[in-house]
């Protein structure tokens, strides 16, 4: 049998290998990535996915929230290998039926300005607000990301002795939904606040993750996108990679991680191939990396227990990629003529009691073809990303993966899938009436069932390898034996979406696992500058 030896084989080039990979490769490891995919990069893909060329189609991920607090960008100078972002001043619209919009800015004085348009009481409480998460964001929370979790006693005493500590404990307890009627009190500012608060998982009505709340109120003015696409990111990433000597295999799939004397000793993959390795790190989900490569026969029965009760999220995406003949002109522009502008778009919600009924519906299955949305055209600030003066849009709709009527089958058929995607583009309409059938040129749709076939750590269309609840945040992500990126298997680490942060595109587990991993190579030439970052 034929067999290869690295120091470190990572399984997974999506954004999170690459970075560990490319940390590695820098610090003199001969590292090997093994990818399922042809095209490494996980959900950073941008593809020419609809029938019509040249228009690109970010088709998972697009907002990047964490550019300016990742130590990888600069740790890996990736502006060097032609990264670049775009950061709109307008972050977020929400046009409304009667032509009037809430627009959040870069500048927090202006979104106040927007705010008080609807109250002025609101507009104070948003500026209060904004100032206290961005002080927590910049003292705790930001930082924090980078760091180990601490178990939770240690961390709630350690909180405890400093007033930016303690407020961060206030917060955990609360609700965003608690937090938003606490707060605020015009209809149509708590249905901004709360979208923008739960967009990336928080259940509205959920206690014990309140100290996420300041992270996204500081971030709904950060939001960027990536030149030309979002597999811009991974590819920089890549080119450092490769470099530093990295290695690739790829399309390939790892079938086995190979664990001796309950240690992980390399793996094997789909043609028979062995790969001894002195460590293996593994950015896949646990059920994946535990069940199926390396078997229970090697888990503690304890541990096997814990892994069967990870949850995974409450809802999936469904995905309306459009190519556009012409951008959408808003009806709300008469309210603000910078709208057409805006990086992201929040659609089909007039009060903060749509968005709870929307994600209560989803827990039932049930899909309302009526039921909003967030959508981006990425052409109006790139104009790269499609032919000349044409465009491109994603629409981005929480949904169950099973449904109702059907469990996953309405997923699988065309005509179904179609008209899940009218529902989306009919919702966009009554806002920016030009988009019309015959503005849009082609769509393709991307179902929660897509997702998990196409990124098999997305089990049922979970977009962050695990749903956000307090049982599997901090130091429980995605359990205590893990949330360090170390594991039972003695020389096997975690570095997945699934470990300690989380998701959302931040550069955080894969660039954490990598100071997890043991201070020695076979060629001995680690630099402490990496580990110190």
């Amino acid at each position: 049998m034929e067999k290869k030896k690295y120091d470190t084989v990572i399984i997974g080039g999506g954004p999170n290998g690459l970075t560990a990979g490319a940390y590695l490769a820098k610090a003199g490891q001969k590292v090997l990535i093994v990818d399922r995919r042809g095209e490494l990069g996980g959900g950073c893909a941008t593809e020419e996915a609809s029938s019509m060329p040249a228009y690109m189609h970010n088709v998972h991920a697009i907002y990047f929230p964490m550019v300016d607090y990742a130590p990888a960008y600069k740790d890996l100078k990736l502006e060097e290998y032609n990264l670049q972002h775009i950061y709109p001043s307008l972050q977020f619209a929400m046009p409304f039926k009667d032509g009037s919009c809430l627009c959040p800015y870069t500048d927090p004085e202006k979104s106040a300005k927007s705010i008080a348009q609807f109250s002025r009481k609101d507009a104070d409480t948003y500026r209060e607000v904004y100032a206290s998460a961005t002080k927590l964001m910049e003292e705790f929370i930001g930082p924090a990301t980078y760091y180990p979790a601490q178990p939770p006693l240690e961390a709630v005493a350690k909180m405890q002795k400093s007033d930016v500590g303690k407020e961060i404990f206030e917060w955990g307890h609360r609700s965003a939904l608690g937090f938003v009627n606490d707060s605020f009190e015009n209809e149509k500012v708590k249905a901004l606040m709360l979208y923008t608060i739960c967009m990336w998982g928080l259940d509205p009505e959920e206690e014990g993750l309140g100290y996420l709340i300041p992270l996204y109120i500081n971030r709904t003015t950060n939001y960027r996108m990536a030149v030309n696409g979002s597999h811009s990111l991974p590819q920089a990433i890549n080119k450092v990679f490769i470099e530093n000597g990295g290695n690739i295999f790829s399309p390939r799939r790892v079938t086995k991680i190979i664990v001796e004397g309950g240690k992980a000793k390399g793996v094997e993959l789909g043609d028979g191939l062995v790969i001894d390795a002195e460590t293996v790190l593994s950015t896949l989900d646990t059920q994946q990396t535990f069940f199926k490569l390396i078997g229970e026969e090697h888990l503690e029965k304890d541990y096997v227990e814990a892994l069967k009760v990870w949850k995974w999220e409450h809802w999936s995406l469904l995905g309306t990629h459009l190519a556009l003949e012409e951008p959408p002109v808003f009806t709300a522009a008469s309210a603000n003529k910078e709208i057409n502008k805006a990086f992201i778009y929040i659609v089909g919600y007039e009060s903060h009691e749509d968005f709870v009924k929307q994600y209560k519906e989803i827990g039932k299955g049930i899909v309302d073809p009526d039921g909003g949305f967030n959508c981006c055209f990425p052409t109006v600030h790139d104009p790269a990303q499609a032919p000349p003066g044409k465009h491109t849009g994603i629409l981005s709709k929480m949904v169950p993966y099973n449904l109702n009527k059907g469990g996953i089958d309405p997923w699988r058929t065309y005509k179904r899938r179609q008209e899940f995607g009218r529902e989306c583009t009919k919702v966009l309409r009554r806002y920016a009436p030009n988009v019309t059938e015959d503005c849009v040129r082609a769509m393709f749709i991307s179902t929660p069932v897509d997702v998990e076939n196409k990124f098999l750590d997305m089990v049922e269309g979970s977009i962050k390898q695990g749903a956000y609840h307090a049982l599997q945040m901090g130091y429980n992500r995605p359990n205590a034996e893990c949330s360090q990126h170390r594991s039972p298997i003695k020389n096997l680490y975690m570095g997945g979406a699934c470990t300690y942060p989380g998701g959302t595109r931040g550069l955080r587990s894969g660039g954490r696992s990598r100071r997890s991993l043991p201070e020695r190579s076979r060629r001995g030439c680690y630099e402490r500058i990496f580990w110190n970052a």
